[in-house]
C-alpha cells in the first residue's frame, strides 16, 4: 500500500501488508513498512507514524549519511530508532571513495574514465552487501519478530532512497514469509517508478555535484530498480545460504526465531 500520500515528506514509501503468501494467505497488516530517509517527514507525517502503529524505525544508513540528513520522529519518544548502519548503499560516499586523493575537482579525462572503470554494477553492489551484513539483515528480522509482541508492533525500515539496502531488507523479510519470488521482484521494481515522480533528480545530483559525468551505469546505481538486480540477489543468496533462512542463520538467527517470523509474518 502506497504510503508516501501519508508519511508526507517521503518519497517512496509504503506498507507491505496484503501481498500474497505460500497456501492462499496474505502478508499480516501493521508490521512491515519500507521508506527512503526520513529527515524530511513533516508534523503531518510525524502524526502519520503514530497512526500507522510505527513504534520502530530502522536506518540502515551510514554514520554519514544520519549525520547529513538525521530522520525526524516524534519527540515524546513514542517511536524508537535502530541505527543500523551498512556500507555500500550511499551513492556519494561510494563515488568519493573512487574518486582520486586530489578530489573531483578538475578531474581529467583520464581520472573520470578510471573512475567510471571502478564503479560496480546493481548486482554486484548488492552481493557485496549481502556478504558484509548478515547481521544486519538478522537484526532486522529479530527486530520485527520482537516488535511484534509490543503495542507499537510496526517497524519501518529505510535507508536514503528506500531503494538497495531498503530493496534487500524487504526482499528477505518477504522470502522469509514465503511471498512468491515475482511479487518480490514487483515490489522491488516499484521503487524506480516512485523515485521518477521528483526524487531521482535529487540522487543524481549526489553524484555530478562531484565532478562525476552522470553515465548511465551511475544513473543505474542511484535511481533504478531493474528486476535482475534483485533476481540475482536472491540466486546469491540461494546458492551461498540454500536459502534466506540459512542467510538469516549465518548472521545469528535461530531457527526457532526464524519460524515464529514466519507465522507473526503470515498472521498464523
Amino acid at each position: 500500500m502506497e504510503l508516501t500520500s501519508l508519511l508526507q515528506g517521503t518519497h517512496n514509501a509504503r506498507e507491505l501488508a496484503g501481498l500474497p503468501t505460500s497456501g492462499g494467505g496474505a502478508l499480516a497488516s501493521g508490521l512491515l513498512f519500507r521508506s527512503d530517509a526520513l529527515a524530511s517527514l513533516t508534523d503531518e507525517g510525524l502524526q502519520a507514524l503514530t497512526d500507522l502503529g510505527i513504534g520502530t524505525v530502522i536506518d540502515l544508513r551510514t554514520d554519514g549519511e544520519r549525520s547529513r540528513a538525521a530522520d525526524r520522529l516524534p519527540d515524546d519518544g513514542s517511536v524508537t530508532l535502530l541505527a543500523l548502519p551498512m556500507q555500500g548503499g550511499a551513492m556519494d560516499e561510494m563515488v568519493k571513495q573512487l574518486l582520486p586523493a586530489a578530489g573531483g575537482a578538475g578531474l581529467s579525462v583520464t581520472q573520470v574514465a578510471e573512475v567510471l572503470k571502478r564503479v560496480p554494477t546493481l548486482e554486484d553492489l548488492y552481493i557485496a552487501i549481502l556478504e558484509a551484513s548478515a547481521a544486519q539483515f538478522a537484526t532486522v528480522a529479530r527486530t520485527v519478530l520482537d516488535t511484534s509482541r509490543t503495542a507499537h508492533p510496526g517497524v519501518l525500515f529505510h535507508c536514503t532512497a528506500g531503494k538497495d539496502r531498503t530493496g534487500l531488507a524487504a526482499a528477505i523479510l518477504l522470502s522469509i514469509a514465503e511471498v512468491p519470488r515475482e511479487v518480490i521482484v514487483e515490489d522491488y521494481t516499484q521503487t524506480e517508478k516512485n523515485l521518477a515522480l521528483g526524487f531521482a533528480e535529487a540522487l543524481t545530483g549526489l553524484i555530478t555535484s562531484l565532478g562525476v559525468p552522470l553515465t548511465p551505469g551511475l544513473k543505474t546505481l542511484a535511481t533504478e530498480s531493474p528486476a535482475s538486480a534483485i533476481e540475482t540477489a536472491l540466486d546469491w543468496i540461494d546458492t551461498n545460504h540454500g536459502d534466506v533462512a540459512g542467510y538469516l542463520r549465518s548472521g545469528g538467527m535461530t531457527d526457532a526465531e526464524i519460524a515464529d517470523l514466519r507465522r507473526v509474518l503470515r498472521g498464523e
